[in-house]
């Protein structure tokens, strides 16, 4: 009888893996490993056949370099960056990613945030809950409606283009900042596009950013892009936490140059309680306390999501396996080169 494949998931995953055996039936044997460090796999995952990463940790050359037999690594998410796909393609292992598994929760809770924020139900529920101020609506006076308010956008794809479309059907102008959309794009969604993220932040009412974590976008929200945003702003990151500086918003915020801020990725997961955002958010004296709504990177969650990014994710692995084709190799040009390579020297 042939061996059945190992399919390794080393993190997140603890429970019931009834979905994975659901697509791997016996050709497969799934080990959650439940790791939160890289160094926790080790023994764990050398000889693993297909590998499904989430994001409590990172995959680097520690770990990488020592694969076997790894046929795909699938990240069960949208980013990737905690993965070293370049690496990975040059031992001719593909990343795949799931584009497609939480679109509609993480653009739901963008919009969750960003509404709960404007409209001024989170600070006027938090000072009443303090005892602060009247029980009255003057305590978030002025308000503006919403309608006609500038919605901006840093990152137009498809978690980008369904929040757009939420903020369109709340009389909302949709801007939006994306150098890597083709041409079109503003015409088909009825949106405006800008050339520059600073026009962007010149205009926007409320900033939401759903663009992934690269080199060009690290830190792309820091005290000098804050700076330019209008005053009294809100700022929405469902996107990943390395996009924002979090060091800079507890100024923003107690500042009033931001009105407020909906922050559900931060860098380190969990966070440290040294941390300048977190230590003002739990801190009753500062004005963050009443203007941040923080979350534990839960955008992308609803049972039905979760269900999708486990099942998408082992079908992956498993046509990877059997040798048929898979989607979304975000790797695919690293491949390409790695293979020509190889050919060139033999």
């Amino acid at each position: 009888m042939t061996q059945p494949f190992k399919i390794v998931i080393p993190d997140f995953i603890n429970d019931d893996l009834a979905p994975e055996h659901q697509v791997f039936g016996d050709r497969g044997k799934t080990v959650a490993i439940d790791a939160h460090h890289e160094s926790q796999l080790v023994g764990h995952i050398e000889d693993a056949d297909a590998i499904m990463l989430y994001h409590n940790l990172s995959l680097t050359a520690a770990t990488i370099n020592k694969l076997d037999r790894c046929k795909l690594i699938v990240r069960c998410g949208v980013g990737y960056d905690n993965v070293d796909h370049l690496l990975a393609a040059s031992r001719g292992i593909p990343v795949a990613n799931v584009p497609d598994y939480g679109t509609e929760e993480v653009a739901d809770s963008a919009l969750a945030m960003a509404l709960t924020l404007a409209r001024g139900v989170h600070s006027i529920n938090s000072t009443l809950r303090s005892k602060i101020g009247p029980y009255s609506y003057t305590q978030v006076a002025p308000l503006q409606r919403l309608r006609g308010k500038v919605f901006g956008i840093v990152g137009l794809g498809r978690i980008g283009t369904a929040a757009a479309l939420r903020a369109k059907a709340f009389g909302m102008q949709v801007v939006f900042y994306d150098p890597l959309r083709p041409d079109g794009y503003d015409k088909a969604m009825g949106c405006t596009r800008v050339e520059t993220l600073e026009e962007l932040l010149a205009q926007a009412h409320i900033l939401s950013l759903h663009c992934p974590l690269t080199d060009l976008t690290r830190h792309m929200i820091n005290e000098q892009t804050l700076s330019q945003m209008r005053p009294g702003s809100f700022l929405v990151n469902t996107a990943r936490g390395g996009v924002v500086d979090t060091k800079a918003l507890p100024n923003a915020l107690a500042s009033g140059q931001l009105a407020g801020a909906g922050i559900d990725v931060l860098a380190q997961e969990p966070p440290t309680d040294d941390n300048p955002l977190v230590a003002a958010w739990r801190d009753p004296e500062h004005l963050a306390h009443h203007r941040l709504i923080l979350n534990p990177h839960s955008a992308f969650y609803s049972e039905q999501g979760l269900m999708d990014m486990r099942l998408k994710g082992a079908n992956a692995c498993l046509n990877a396996l059997l040798n048929q084709p898979v989607r979304n190799i975000v790797n695919q040009a690293a491949l390409n080169q790695a293979s020509a390579k190889l050919q060139t020297v033999s």
